[in-house]
């Protein structure tokens, strides 16, 4: 990332220590907070109209939806509780150090809490781990997209070198020598007799029953029109107005579950990446990143897809600006991989008190880590 540019917003962040007082607020709209209370206190479709541009095809925010996993079914159930087991056990990796919950960890949203997660012998990560909740909902999976299914993603962390370092020609082998193992995958996949396939599919399963709990917000959209504050309640109509959140963060998970190219390429130096390129080849998916949904955003930073950004006062100052565009370098002016910014990006120009309010709503998304206890690992 450009240092000078997160220099400023790391400075400018300092401005948000402002305080909030929600009774002199007035939009260009002319809506004040008494107003903007009793026009949210409806009905959704009677909410002001959202500010997104052209072409995007949003969703009105939502309360959360049920998981597709049916944990009322015994054999669904079977397999979702093995792939717990498999998911907080180290002998899953190379060295038996590391599990998928020593970067997932439930007590930090699923996430590490890191700027990049620290495999193998130490080995950095390239990417900051994003949280697992709520993964059911995307299609594709990782930073870039590289896998298309829950089961493919499951693969990539447990036999990569800098991350659990397992060989996956060894896997099966090496938990089949664990007697106490047998029984759950017999009670799963009805023999005991393990493979590959069955262990990424217990993961893949258990992933999907990784959900978010309601909100403040939920609360607010389910009829408590007072589960939002005064500065909760602006950064709302902000979010969907003036912000030009709802662009990119929208629906149910605050996620249009795309792709897009938001500045942070580090295009032609040593730490550049490519992002959705790497996957497809395609010039105009350089830098692209998938976007993240929102919940719990406040809970799972360091964030973007390098984790170089450490305070939401930083972020949204960056959001501010505009985000940062690439330099073209000399010898670039015809570098057909030159990364462009996505066209929905623009300086959203909010003032210290909005940019506050937006992250007081942002902070109303957040809800209690999922208590997760995990039995005595099989021997």
């Amino acid at each position: 990332m450009n240092k000078v540019l997160l220099g400023m917003a790391f400075l400018l962040s300092g401005l948000l220590l402002i305080s909030f007082k929600s009774n002199d607020w007035m939009g260009s709209d002319g809506l004040t907070i008494d107003s903007l209370r009793k026009v949210y206190a409806q009905p959704k479709q009677f909410w002001p109209k959202a500010n997104v541009d052209k072409g995007v095809k949003f969703e009105e925010l939502d309360t959360l939806q049920a998981s597709p996993l049916d944990l009322t079914n015994d054999s669904v159930k079977r397999v979702s509780a093995l792939g717990k087991l498999l998911f907080f056990d180290t002998r899953l990796s190379g060295a038996n150090q590391i599990s998928c919950a020593t970067c997932h960890d439930p007590a930090l949203q699923w996430a590490d809490g890191k700027e990049v997660s620290v495999g193998h012998d130490q080995l950095p990560n390239i990417r900051n781990a994003p949280s697992l909740e709520n993964v059911w909902i995307y299609s594709s999976f990782f930073w870039d997209g590289r896998a298309n299914t829950l089961v493919k993603q499951a693969e990539g962390p447990i036999s990569a070198h800098n991350e659990m370092n397992q060989d996956l020609k060894s896997l099966a082998k090496k938990l089949n020598r664990i007697k106490g193992y047998r029984a759950y995958f017999k009670a799963a996949f009805g023999t005991s007799t393990i493979t590959n396939q069955q262990i990424f599919e217990s993961l893949a399963t258990f992933q999907q029953s990784i959900v978010s709990q309601d909100t403040k917000f939920d609360r607010f959209l389910k009829g408590d029109k007072h589960a939002l504050n005064d500065q909760e309640l602006l950064g709302l109509h902000l979010y969907r107005t003036k912000a030009r959140c709802m662009n990119c963060h929208y629906g149910a998970y605050f996620t249009d579950k795309e792709f897009h190219n938001i500045g942070l390429t580090e295009y032609g130096n040593k730490n550049q990446d490519l992002g959705l390129y790497n996957v497809t080849k395609k010039p105009e998916d350089v830098g692209k990143f998938k976007t993240p949904g929102l919940r719990n955003v406040m809970q799972t930073g360091p964030w973007f897809h390098h984790g170089l950004v450490k305070s939401m006062d930083s972020l949204m100052v960056l959001y501010n600006m505009g985000m940062p565009e690439h330099t073209v370098l000399p010898g670039q002016e015809k570098d057909p991989l030159l990364p462009k910014n996505d066209k929905l990006l623009r300086g959203i120009m909010l003032n210290v008190r909005e940019r506050k309010a937006l992250i007081a709503f942002l902070e109303a998304l957040s809800s209690p880590p999922l208590l997760m206890q995990v039995e005595r690992l099989p021997q």
